[in-house]
C-alpha cells in the first residue's frame, strides 16, 4: 500500500521554527514530485512548496518565500519542509502529496497528486 506519513507538527511561538518530514511507505519516492499543502479551518487547501524528482528549482508560495525551505533525502525516502520565522497565519494542518512518475511534476493543484498523507498539525501561537 502506497502511503505518505507526515511528522514534526507542533505548537510553536511566533518567530519559531519547525521541520516537517514526509516519509514514503510501500514505494520509493525518488522519482516522485513531492509537494506540501496546508489547510486551515474554513479555508481551502493551498500549496506551500514542491520539489521535483531532481531536487532542483523548488516551488514556494509567495507567503512562505524566504522563510520555508524544502529538501529531499532519497536515501531516507523522505522529504523535509524547514519552516522558519513562523507566523500565526501559518497555523494549519500540513499535508504532503506525491505525483507519480514518469510524468511527475510540481504544481499547486491538489488534483494533480496521486498519493496523500494524513497530515500533521502546526499551530503558531503565543
Amino acid at each position: 500500500q502506497l502511503q505518505l506519513v507526515e511528522s514534526g507538527g507542533d505548537l510553536v511561538q511566533p518567530g519559531g521554527a519547525l521541520r516537517l518530514s514526509c516519509t514514503a511507505s510501500g514505494f520509493t519516492l525518488d522519482r516522485y514530485a513531492i509537494a506540501w499543502f496546508r489547510q486551515a479551518p474554513g479555508k481551502e487547501r493551498e500549496g506551500v512548496s514542491c520539489i521535483g524528482s531532481s531536487g532542483g528549482s523548488p516551488m514556494y508560495a509567495d507567503s512562505v518565500k524566504g522563510r520555508f525551505s524544502i529538501s529531499r533525502d532519497n536515501a531516507k525516502n523522505t522529504v523535509y519542509l524547514q519552516m522558519n520565522s513562523l507566523k500565526p497565519e501559518d497555523t494549519a494542518r500540513y499535508y504532503c502529496a506525491g505525483d507519480r512518475p514518469p510524468f511527475a511534476r510540481c504544481t499547486f493543484y491538489p488534483s494533480q497528486f496521486d498519493v496523500w498523507g494524513q497530515g500533521t498539525q502546526v499551530t503558531v501561537s503565543s
